[in-house]
């Protein structure tokens, strides 16, 4: 078959990466370009859109160089990328949202946390909209942060003609389509897919945004994940080395990508899917559920109607820093250094023959409380620190590697809290599909199987978010009747881990004190 390719593109925090599969799901090639970012001051951090599109475009053209698949044979082409908020000015060109006023900043990163006390406000609003994000407004959204850049940055705002979550702007510089992904503005913007009056005017005047639709170049309704939005334009074809010829696919935030991607093949088994997880863990932990009937409660993103796959509702959790977290870790300690993949293995190894020696004793007084960026689900408390108790004057690299053997215990911990948390309201989960990053982690994939409980799945596919992407642009380029088709015929399979009973006491036991801390930590708060 001719024309039986498709290109996907994830936009992380630090790179743009872009594959080439074929229509059954294989990863014929990938290529990635690190992106730029700026952190002005302390909680800002702000993304070069033009920067993003020129990695984006560099790292097509090598993926389909590698492939030796031509140009003219890729059908269809999407994109995920992180909940980042783009902003332009009325002719399309670049705006600052930086308090340095460079233009080229004009993207607020999804980990910006300047929107600290415009979340506050949302939440304090009792709106409806909240109903369907956990009851909390995250500064991670788009809401807050629109607020702040009216409030700090009142030219920006009065010369803004267009504002993007990231995906939708990369759909725009594809295919000029100012169409918008029901996966962004559901999960972000507080648009509600299964109200036949989607947009909520009246909570946006209540927080002083009812000149948004003025300066967004919002439509009414959402184009479901998957949808031909266009063609690529001559213009868009040409810098990605492509034709168009080629289809463009309303994207996705990327964990949603890589909820597709471990998830995607149980697509239309509404009977079994509520028992999975889909746990996306690189720089930050995004966890997914699906159902077939709303889930809602406090502390969870959603539940948000058709924003992965059509007719299910998703319920999103997450853990702000995860990866971030032991990098800091290793950054911090004084026999720590340069975070990168061989200090981590280094750690890694040493940590199993720590073990070998110690067994359950390793540190077994020392706890993290791995809110160190806020806690994201379940409290949803964006003003939530992290907590570290059983520290000694040792400084030695061995405490380096307790206290980051102990630190991945607090993460999987997390984890565990927001599984009771869905399990508690609904949903049945017993199996965990992880992908990213963490998979390279072997600490972190035994501490998920043993400190939850659970199956842990390992997808086969060496990269489930672009397989999830390339699903949505196989489903554009009309290779499958529908999503649901596409993920079942594309999905990879994947290797599992039981978990260990014998750790189960232990790890009951490090739970109860993580519950212990938390509390804690609150009456500490009341107090101050």
């Amino acid at each position: 078959m001719t024309k039986s390719f498709v290109c996907a593109v994830d936009v992380g925090t630090g790179s743009a990466r872009a594959g080439i599969l074929d229509a059954r799901g294989n990863l014929l090639a990938r290529a990635d370009h690190p992106i730029a970012m700026h952190q002005p001051k302390p909680d800002h951090a702000e993304h070069d859109s033009e920067d993003i599109w020129s990695a984006v475009c560099k790292s097509v053209r090598a993926a389909l160089e590698k492939s030796g698949v031509a140009a003219g044979d890729i059908a269809g082409i999407s994109f995920d990328a992180t909940c980042s908020l783009v902003a332009r000015d009325r002719q399309g060109g670049q705006i600052s949202v930086s308090v340095t006023g460079e233009k080229r900043w004009d993207t607020v990163v999804w980990l910006d946390h300047r929107a600290i006390a415009e979340a506050d406000e949302c939440t304090e609003s009792g709106h409806a909209v909240l109903d369907y994000i956990g009851g909390v407004m995250s500064p991670e959204m788009a809401t807050p942060k629109l607020m702040w850049l009216k409030r700090h940055l009142p030219k920006t705002w009065n010369e803004a003609g267009y504002l993007f979550d990231l995906a939708d702007f990369l759909t725009w510089k594809a295919s000029g389509s100012l169409a918008r992904s029901q996966c962004t503005l559901t999960a972000k913007w507080t648009y509600l897919a299964h109200e036949e009056e989607s947009w909520r005017r009246d909570f946006f005047e209540l927080v002083g945004l009812g000149d948004l639709f003025e300066h967004g170049n919002l439509p009414e309704k959402a184009s479901p994940v998957g949808s031909d939005i266009g063609p690529l334009t001559a213009k868009a074809a040409a810098e990605l080395g492509l034709t168009d010829q080629c289809r463009v696919g309303a994207g996705v935030i990327d964990a949603y990508a890589g909820a597709l991607g471990v998830l995607g093949g149980f697509a239309g088994d509404e009977k079994n899917i509520s028992r999975h997880l889909a746990l996306i863990a690189g720089t930050s932990s995004c966890v997914m559920a699906m159902s077939h009937d709303p889930q809602p409660f406090a502390g969870v993103w959603g539940p948000y109607f058709g924003a992965a796959l059509p007719t299910l509702w998703l319920s999103e959790g997450g853990q702000s820093a995860t990866g971030a977290l032991l990098d800091h870790i290793i950054r911090w300690h004084g026999a720590g250094g340069e975070p990168d993949a061989a200090m981590h293995m280094k750690i890694a190894r040493r940590v199993a023959e720590l073990r070998a020696e110690e067994g359950d004793a390793l540190a077994a007084r020392l706890h993290v409380l791995p809110d160190f960026h806020g806690n994201r689900s379940p409290l949803a408390d964006p003003h939530a620190v992290g907590v570290i108790s059983g520290l000694t004057l040792d400084s030695s690299f061995d405490s380096l590697c307790k206290l980051y053997w102990r630190t991945a215990v607090g993460i999987a911990l997390g984890v565990r809290h927001v599984l009771e948390a869905l399990n508690e309201n609904g949903y049945l989960i017993d199996t965990l599909h992880v992908t990213g990053g963490h998979t390279k982690n072997p600490l972190l994939m035994e501490l998920y199987a043993d400190a939850t409980g659970c199956t842990v799945v390992e997808p086969l596919a060496d990269e489930a978010v672009l397989l999830g992407t390339g699903m949505v642009a196989a489903t554009a380029a009309g290779l499958y009747p529908d999503l649901n088709a596409a993920c079942v015929a594309m999905q990879q399979g994947g290797k599992t881990r039981a978990p260990n009973k014998e750790a189960g006491a232990r790890f009951d036991r490090d739970y109860r004190i993580f519950l212990e801390m938390h509390r804690q930590r609150q009456m500490l708060d009341a107090i101050s």
